[in-house]
């Protein structure tokens, strides 16, 4: 018996497309396209790629800033039934390359400027069949542009037939080993994200409504913009490569900007930048922030400037954003420190560390369960054991639910801190610490940061009668490590405070940086 067939997302688009084709479904810069000129973009894209050998299944690697191509490829390899791999595109040469092997991308979709990335994947995935650039095509790349007006479009109704359970997306996540692991999205779970982002974070979104984009695509944002085009609203990108509030203030302004998705830092810049005095901002509805918890004063002063209209969730991306909400009522005085209750379909329990579930007011490790919950990492089995033990999705984090059901967020289990939105974990950059011939020893620890939320302090014991200064470690570490996964500062000891059993534990390395005054 075959088992019944799931929507293939990449639909959204095609379906949305043929309701309002005239409507504005992307804007960018000096540019816009309707969603019938999108989707005929998109449906060219998919047979280029068909073209290039991709098939269902096929991984397709994209090393992108937020541009209508990377928009372009989300839903091209949907339709198609392939699996996209987006990346972060902060990350080095290095690391695009071990997620290009990792994945076993068969073709990679780079912007410009990244032809060093392109070149590094090419080196470690024998796998890899073509590379299509954006702008700066190289020798033996392929142009983005020529190759979509080179496609014969596909007939109507093409998109691959896909089960529930068939891989759609690829959300790269780093585990406590530092290396990154590939979380597996599907195109059942993802149907049933996107049915929820729009019951309980952004209900009532039609096409009369505009979504800007403030944060990476190849992460929550991407996974936000999928109901925005469920719905016909548009997507508005940033013009600048980096945050200008200022612009970003104007464009919710001039498109009547309705919804966006943040994380807190991002948040607390627009707020505190002068341009949102300037500008007309009373079209928001929902600004939703994620990604980290956000200090109840930044908190007060979004709500007093912006009004009624903060959604907060937590959500990690093996839940693909979706397990808790605190909607715009419940900002109040009762829920500070809150970031909300069970999403819709969804159930949190608190365990402690024999698997048993506690009661409610006790703190223990934050676990989930229902369809938001992904597939599993590919290929690594130890690590779904780990992650599905006792039939639930286990987070990592630490946490208690009240009475009421609502979760508060207390701690981590691991030493990973979020910088920025981004969650950085201290064992890549202290591994690369390593890799400098005077450092003996290394702990990264995240510290409270005024700016960023948190970043690292790095902690370092050279080789006896070795010495290094900071900035000869800093720039040892830039070819190795995204910007944002390095350290801010740091510190030589003599030794580093251990633990009766030799081992450092980040508390004592805490308490040391304390009473010495280092920090921010």
């Amino acid at each position: 018996m075959r088992v019944a067939t799931a929507m293939n997302l990449g639909r959204l688009l095609t379906q949305t497309a043929r309701r309002i084709p005239d409507r504005p479904a992307l804007v960018w810069r000096d540019r816009s396209w309707t969603f019938a000129e999108l989707d005929a973009r998109v449906d060219r894209l998919g047979q280029a790629l068909r073209s290039l050998g991709v098939a269902k299944g096929d991984r397709v690697l994209v090393h992108s800033k937020n541009t209508n191509a990377m928009f372009e490829s989300l839903f091209a390899s949907f339709k198609i039934g392939a699996v996209w791999v987006p990346t972060n595109y902060r990350l080095t040469p290095a690391e695009v390359a071990y997620l290009g092997a990792s994945s076993r991308a068969k073709v990679m979709l780079r912007d410009a400027g990244f032809g060093a990335h392109a070149a590094a994947v090419r080196a470690e995935n024998p796998h890899l069949r073509q590379v299509i650039a954006v702008g700066d095509a190289g020798p033996g790349e392929l142009d983005y542009e020529a190759l979509l007006a080179a496609a014969t479009p596909p007939a109507p109704d093409h998109e691959a037939e896909v089960e529930a359970g068939d891989p759609c997306w690829f959300f790269y996540t780093s585990g406590t080993t530092g290396r990154p692991k590939a979380a597996v999205l599907t195109h059942g779970q993802m149907g049933f994200v996107v049915t929820n982002h729009l019951a309980d974070l952004v209900p009532g979104t039609t096409e009369r409504d505009a979504s800007l984009v403030v944060a990476p695509l190849s992460h929550g944002a991407g996974i936000h913009q999928l109901g925005q085009v469920a719905r016909g609203a548009a997507t508005v990108l940033l013009g600048a490569e980096k945050l200008d509030p200022a612009e970003a203030w104007a464009l919710v302004e001039r498109h009547r900007v309705s919804n966006m998705f943040t994380v807190p830092t991002i948040l607390t810049a627009l707020v505190r930048h002068p341009a949102v005095d300037a500008h007309d901002h009373t079209s928001l509805r929902h600004v939703i922030y994620a990604g980290a918890p956000m200090y109840d004063a930044d908190q007060q002063e979004a709500l007093a400037k912006l009004g009624p209209c903060l959604v907060q969730y937590f959500g990690l991306g093996e839940v693909t954003g979706n397990i808790t909400v605190l909607r715009p009522d419940q900002h109040t005085p009762e829920n500070a420190g809150s970031c909300g209750v069970a999403r819709t379909g969804m159930d949190i329990a608190i365990f402690d560390e024999r698997g048993a579930r506690l009661p409610p007011g006790e703190i223990g490790e934050i676990c989930v369960r229902g369809p938001a919950v992904f597939a599993g990492y590919f290929e690594n089995v130890e690590a779904n054991a780990k992650a599905f033990a006792g039939g639930w999705f286990h987070t990592g984090d630490l946490g208690m639910l009240d009475a009421r059901g609502f979760l508060f967020i207390t701690g981590r289990a691991s030493d990973m801190y979020i910088s920025g939105g981004s969650n950085v974990y201290p064992r890549e950059a202290e591994e690369a610490l390593l890799t400098h011939p005077a450092v003996a020893e290394a702990a990264v620890v995240g510290m409270p940061h005024p700016k960023w939320g948190e970043a690292g302090i790095a902690c370092i014991v050279c080789h006896e009668g070795m010495e290094v200064e900071e900035a000869a470690l800093l720039a040892h570490l830039a070819p190795r490590l995204a910007r944002y996964k390095q350290p801010l500062r740091i510190v030589q000891w003599d030794a580093l405070p251990k633990s009766g059993y030799g081992k450092v534990p980040k508390a004592l390395i805490r308490a040391k940086l304390a009473e010495e005054g280092i920090g921010f």
